[in-house]
């Protein structure tokens, strides 16, 4: 896909792309500004186009070449990941191993509780973990990649069964000088002047749709809906008073800057529910049982009676 591009060189694009900064970049990445401005140096001249616009050598936004880029270098790093997530499983005794998935912006707690949990009938049992947008664990738990996903507001698919645990909200980050920041509880129409930023549709379909569906509702046309990637670009943005940014509350309260606020939004249906999705033909003991351990923590009397059955029967 990127030939004569080595995975560091990708790796150190998509750093920078989320930092906008060489310092904070490579820090992040343990080598010196000078090796990282090489790297992308060298990325750009073998392909004789920029990815990112600078002034006075500071990186100040991606190009379109480099949003591209961005995207598929991810997709690329990600499947590496995953074949090396495989090649471990099928090297260990396969009833020993799961492969479980979640978004980047999980909330970390759920996390925790996923490595937390012991199986007795299964005291060797070891757990992968895979990071990836809420579309693509719906494509790798379907396509046995995955065991099971925690997954917020996945779409409907009839081979995925999808058992709610927790409610997911969404948040306004906003900058501290905003007319309405001191408002306990923020609206839409609160931010109908404001430029939006909002996680790409590709990391959120469902999410994302929702929000501009709400939008529509209210009478309101975002203004230069500003797409992105990571909650540390969109909070970023927002303290350099680009425009508000409308987040999944683990990603709003999990990123902060000085200058910056994080209210919930007051809009009802802009709350989604989180799941454990598995496939709804998956007969493994130990994949069910798993599902049903965690699904313990999270409060199972709201979950409907044939939900109950199906997980947390014995």
């Amino acid at each position: 896909m990127f030939p004569n591009v080595e995975v560091r060189h990708l790796h150190a694009v998509i750093v920078l792309a989320e930092e906008l900064s060489f310092t904070r970049a490579a820090h992040r990445l343990h080598i010196t500004q000078s090796t990282l401005s090489k790297q992308i140096t060298e990325i750009e001249e073998h392909h004789r186009f920029h990815l990112f616009t600078r002034d006075n050598k500071k990186i100040v936004e991606l190009t379109d070449a480099g949003r591209v880029f961005v995207e598929e270098a991810r997709s690329a790093l990600s499947h590496m990941e995953r074949a090396v997530h495989l090649a471990r499983a099928a090297h260990d005794e396969p009833d020993n191993v799961l492969m479980i998935g979640h978004s980047p912006y999980a909330d970390q707690a759920w996390v925790s509780a996923i490595l937390a949990i012991r199986l007795a009938l299964y005291p060797k049992l070891r757990i992968r973990l895979m990071s990836q947008f809420s579309i693509e664990l719906l494509r790798s738990v379907l396509a046995g990649e995955l065991n099971l996903a925690l997954v917020t507001a996945p779409p409907e698919d009839t081979k995925i069964t999808a058992v709610p645990f927790a409610l997911t909200p969404l948040y306004a980050v906003l900058p501290q000088t905003h007319e309405v920041a001191q408002k306990e509880h923020i609206g839409l129409q609160d931010l109908a002047k404001d430029d939006w930023i909002l996680l790409a549709r590709r990391v959120h379909p469902v999410v994302h749709d929702a929000i501009m569906d709400a939008a529509r509702r209210e009478g309101i046309a975002p203004k230069h809906a500003h797409e992105i990637i990571t909650a540390q670009q969109a909070v970023h943005l927002v303290s350099e008073q680009v425009g508000v940014a409308i987040l999944t509350k683990p990603t709003a309260l999990g990123v902060r800057l000085e200058g910056v606020v994080v209210k919930p939004l007051s809009d009802t249906s802009l709350c989604f529910q989180t799941c454990v999705i598995i496939r709804t033909d998956d007969d493994s003991r130990l994949a069910n049982e798993f599902a049903r351990s965690f699904l313990r923590k999270y409060a199972p009397q709201r979950l409907p009676p044939k939900q109950m059955e199906l997980w947390l029967s014995a």
